[in-house]
C-alpha cells in the first residue's frame, strides 16, 4: 500500500549525542527498561500511545485561526474516504514511531451522519478497516471513548443535561463507541466528563445532575457486563474547559463521586498532565492522590503553557516534570492495561508531517529519560530515605501509639502539658529538588 508520509521514516535509536531529528535520543523501544524486573523492555513498560485526534484530525486550527497542518488527505471532498485515510495514516506513524498504541474518540475516526443510525454505519465501516489493519499490524488499541461535548446537543450536557432526550442520545452513542472499543481488542474505555457541569447554579439542579451523571456510569458497566467487555473503565478528570464547574474536576472530586456513587470498583482514572496544570495541582499531585488510592490507571501526558489559561496540550518536553511522573507510576507498579498516551499536538507554527513525528520522537525521549532517572531514584531510595527520616517520629514512641488508635485528645495533652520546646528537622527541600536534578 503506498505511503501517507513518504517523507518520515521509521525512526531509529541514535544515541544522546545525535543531532538528526528524526531519531531516538533515550528511547530504545527493545531495551530492558531501567528497574525492569522481569526483563519488560521499554516498549513494553512506557506503554505509549498515539491520540488519533490530535495527530490525525487537529489541523493545527487554535481560537484565532484557522488550520495551518499540511496532510496527505487535503483536498479530499468524501468524508469517508478521509476517515479511511487517516485510519491508516495512525497505523503507519504508529508502526514507523515504535508507537504501540493508539487512542480514538468515535468522532474522530468516522464522520457523523444526519442521524444516529447513519453515524454508527460510517464508525462500522471504519472499524472495520482498522480491524483489517490490525492484521498485519502489530498497533493495538489502548482506549476508545466517545465524543460526547463537541455537537451542538452538549450544550448543556451529556448525562447531566436537563433534556432527557440529549441523555438518552448519549447513552446510544457511547452504547455504539462500547462496542467499536470492544470490537477492536480496546484494553481500556475512557469518560471524559466534557461538559458535565455547569455555567451558573441559577439554571442547575446540581444533585440531579450528579445523580443522573452516576446512573449513567453505570448504566455502562452493565452493558459492559452484558457485551464481555472486561478492560478498565477510566475518568479523566478536567476542570474546566469548556465548562466553568466541571463535576470532574481532579482526582479528589472523582474519588469523591465514585466513592458516594460505589462505583470505585468499577473504574480508574486517566491523569492528565495539562489538566492538573488547569486543577492548581501538579501532575506528581494527581498522580500521588490516585496512586494512594488505587485508581491510578493510565496517563495523557503533554504538558501545558503556565503563560497561559487554556488546555494548550504541548508535547511532554520538561524532563523534571517527566522524571517525578515516571516515579510516581514506577511507585504504582506500572499503569496495568493504562499507558502513556500523547494527547498532545504540534504547535500551529510546527506543520508540516515531519514536524508531528518529530513531536512524538521529543515526548518519547523525554518520557524515556524520565523512566530511566526515576528507575534510579528509586533503586537507591534517593527520595524514600529522607522522606523516612522525616516521619521517623510515627514509627516509635507516642507517633505509633497515636497511628495504633490508643490515644486521646486527654492522654495526648498530659504528654504534652510538660514539654518545653519543640525541635523539628529541616524540610531540605532546596536539596531535595537538587537531587532529583542530579538523577536526570
Amino acid at each position: 500500500m503506498k505511503e501517507l508520509f513518504p517523507t518520515i521514516p521509521s525512526i531509529d535509536y541514535d544515541g544522546p549525542d545525535s543531532n538528526r531529528e528524526l531519531a531516538f535520543k533515550y528511547y530504545q523501544p527493545d531495551a530492558v527498561a531501567a528497574g525492569s524486573a522481569n526483563g519488560a523492555t521499554q516498549k513494553e513498560s512506557l506503554r505509549f500511545s498515539m491520540a488519533f485526534w490530535h495527530s490525525m484530525t487537529a489541523g493545527g486550527r487554535d481560537p484565532f485561526g484557522d488550520p495551518t497542518a499540511v496532510r496527505p488527505w487535503d483536498g479530499v471532498g468524501d468524508p469517508m474516504e478521509v476517515a479511511r485515510m487517516r485510519m491508516r495514516g495512525v497505523f503507519e506513524l504508529t508502526e514507523k514511531l515504535s508507537i504501540p498504541f493508539f487512542c480514538f474518540h468515535d468522532r474522530d475516526i468516522a464522520p457523523q451522519g444526519d442521524t444516529l443510525r447513519e453515524t454508527n454505519r460510517n464508525l462500522d465501516k471504519i472499524v472495520a478497516l482498522a480491524k483489517d489493519l490490525m492484521r498485519s499490524s502489530p498497533t493495538r488499541l489502548l482506549w476508545g471513548t466517545a465524543n460526547l461535548f463537541g455537537d451542538p446537543r452538549f450544550m448543556h450536557g451529556a448525562a447531566t443535561s436537563p433534556d432527557p432526550r440529549v441523555f438518552a442520545y448519549a447513552a446510544g452513542q457511547v452504547k455504539k463507541a462500547l462496542e467499536a472499543t470492544l470490537e477492536l481488542g480496546g484494553l481500556n474505555y475512557v469518560f471524559w466528563g466534557g461538559r458535565e457541569g455547569y455555567e451558573t447554579l441559577l439554571n442547575t439542579d446540581m444533585k440531579r445532575e450528579q445523580d443522573n451523571l452516576a446512573r449513567f456510569l453505570r448504566m455502562a458497566v452493565e452493558y459492559a457486563k452484558e457485551i464481555g467487555f472486561t478492560g478498565q473503565f477510566l475518568i479523566e478528570p478536567k476542570p474546566k474547559e469548556p465548562t466553568k464547574h466541571q463535576y470532574d474536576a481532579d482526582a479528589a472530586a472523582c474519588y469523591a463521586f465514585l466513592k458516594e456513587y460505589e462505583l470505585l470498583p468499577y473504574f480508574k482514572l486517566n491523569i492528565e498532565t495539562n489538566h492538573a496544570t488547569l486543577a492548581g495541582h501538579t501532575i506528581q499531585h494527581e498522580l500521588r492522590y490516585a496512586r494512594e488510592r488505587g485508581i491510578l490507571g493510565s496517563v495523557d501526558a503533554n504538558q501545558g503553557d503556565e503563560l497561559l489559561g487554556w488546555d494548550t496540550d504541548q508535547f511532554p518536553t520538561n524532563l523534571y516534570v517527566s522524571t517525578l511522573m515516571m516515579y510516581e507510576i514506577q511507585k504504582n507498579g506500572g499503569l496495568g492495561s493504562g499507558g502513556l498516551n500523547f494527547d498532545a499536538k504540534p504547535r500551529r507554527g510546527s506543520y508540516r508531517p515531519e514536524d508531528l513525528a518529530a513531536a512524538h520522537v521529543a515526548g518519547m525521549d523525554a518520557m524515556a529519560r524520565g523512566y530511566e532517572a526515576a528507575a534510579r531514584m528509586i533503586t537507591d531510595g534517593a527520595l524514600e530515605k529522607p522522606l523516612a527520616e522525616r516521619y521517623a517520629g510515627w514509627g516509635e514512641g507516642i507517633g505509633a501509639s497515636i497511628e495504633a488508635g490508643k490515644e486521646s485528645f486527654k492522654s495526648l495533652e498530659a504528654a504534652a502539658l510538660d514539654i518545653k520546646a519543640i525541635e523539628l528537622s529541616s524540610g531540605r527541600q532546596e536539596y531535595l529538588e537538587s537531587v532529583v536534578n542530579r538523577y536526570i
